[in-house]
């Protein structure tokens, strides 16, 4: 295969995607776009402009996509109430196919023929990356230097860049504690010191959260307004998604909400062990699931619940962009369509619940469900006959076993 004329690379900044950007030049004699997104990891972004500039990118892209990121990917993932293994809310799986999305965009804006990404061999983003982007473009050139070249070490990384000239902090000489991955969603940190699932991890590692012990002694209540499954407001303020969700995790961080221990199951085979903080999605889930228990028909949100697995699988193995998460999609989204009120949480030392909730498009009747006289609302006889014709192929297959012994 003939060497890229010009590559477009996620850019972060950092050492390894530096190493990476040098390699692209050198290794394949090539341009190389670098892009650098903003989703709300916390960091400045104009540093990796400068060193972009100092490297010799050909374009140098830098973007705020924290709105993008919350509208179009997260919020229409929270409708889902997806949660991957049953705890995990796919903060890092959800960032992916963004990133693609506009690396593909950039390569056809200045004519790359190549893309490339920092993800290692072992992981998940490999995976997300590359299906988002041929799912958008089958013709696209990724390139993986992780599986290509032979910088398998941390001494050959710092060598490599030596060699280079490429600035490296200080802090940067040693390996690693553990490496992070952060947006507006969360933090994840994986690696090094968390590699034993046997081990507590470091109170260090925590970033986003305080010490649910050290949390405020008196709890909070948030009043979180939706309209159609997504969050609009918070305490009556009208916000859009990336301010609400900014908002939600000051809130969450201050109180401990949303740190997770996480032995998953990576789509490649292993298991691996992450420490995630999402205090912003945690109450999120819980207010949207708070909304939706008096808004929802029980056979819609039965039927949510029973598709919202493989949803969330389909996010956490990278196929956003597969006509099977757009079909799940489509469904969600029409249940949805009375998800409108607000519900009010209380967070208090690590944990979020909800504690009140009210929608003028509430499914649920005082009057039907009331201890006290429901002046004929439901005819409590009704019940006899709903019983027995529900117990009936019961009866048949009880009498069937009696009469076999």
């Amino acid at each position: 295969m003939s060497a890229p004329k010009k590559v477009v690379l996620a850019y972060s900044g950092g050492l390894d995607t530096s190493i990476i950007l040098k390699w692209l030049q050198t290794e394949y004699r090539c341009e190389v776009v670098t892009f650098t997104a903003d989703l709300g990891q916390g960091e400045e972004l104009e540093p990796a402009r400068k060193k972009a500039e100092q490297m010799g990118a050909s374009a140098i892209y830098v973007e705020d996509l924290r709105e993008e990121f919350v509208r179009d990917f997260v919020f229409p993932m929270f409708r889902a109430n997806a949660v991957y293994e049953g705890l995990y809310l796919l903060g890092t799986s959800i960032a992916r196919p963004l990133i693609s999305k506009r690396l593909v965009e950039i390569a056809e804006e200045t004519g790359a023929d190549a893309v490339a990404h920092g993800a290692t061999g072992k992981g998940n983003d490999q995976v997300r990356f590359e299906l988002a982007a041929y799912a958008l473009n089958p013709e696209i050139r990724v390139i993986a230097p992780w599986r290509e070249w032979d910088l398998t070490s941390r001494t050959k990384l710092i060598d490599f860049a030596e060699k280079h000239q490429i600035q490296i902090a200080k802090d940067k000489r040693g390996e690693a504690p553990f490496s992070v991955d952060a947006n507006l969603l969360h933090t994840s940190s994986e690696g090094k010191v968390l590699e034993d699932p046997a081990e507590d991890a470091p109170d260090y590692v925590y970033q986003r959260t305080v010490n649910p012990e050290d949390a405020p002694d008196q709890p909070q209540f948030v009043e979180v307004g939706f309209e159609k499954g997504d969050a609009v407001s918070i305490d009556g303020q009208a916000m859009s998604p990336a301010e609400v969700l900014t908002k939600l995790n000051e809130l969450g961080g201050a109180h401990g909400i949303g740190r997770l221990d996480l032995v998953e199951g990576r789509f490649v085979g292993m298991k691996s062990r992450g420490i995630y903080e999402t205090p912003g999605g945690t109450i999120l889930l819980e207010a949207h699931r708070g909304i939706e228990q008096i808004t929802l028909d029980r056979g819609a949100g039965h039927l949510k619940d029973e598709l919202m697995p493989r949803y969330a699988e389909l996010i956490y193995n990278g196929f956003w962009f597969s006509p099977e998460r757009e079909m799940l999609q489509a469904a969600i989204d029409r249940s949805q369509a009375h998800v409108t009120g607000t519900v009010r949480v209380k967070l208090y030392k690590g944990s979020v619940r909800t504690v009140g909730r009210w929608s003028d498009h509430s499914l649920y009747s005082e009057a039907h469900v009331t201890f006290e006289d429901d002046a004929g609302a439901y005819d409590q006889k009704d019940a006899q006959g709903f019983i027995q014709l529900n117990a009936l192929r019961l009866k048949l297959l009880a009498a069937r076993k009696r009469r076999l012994g």
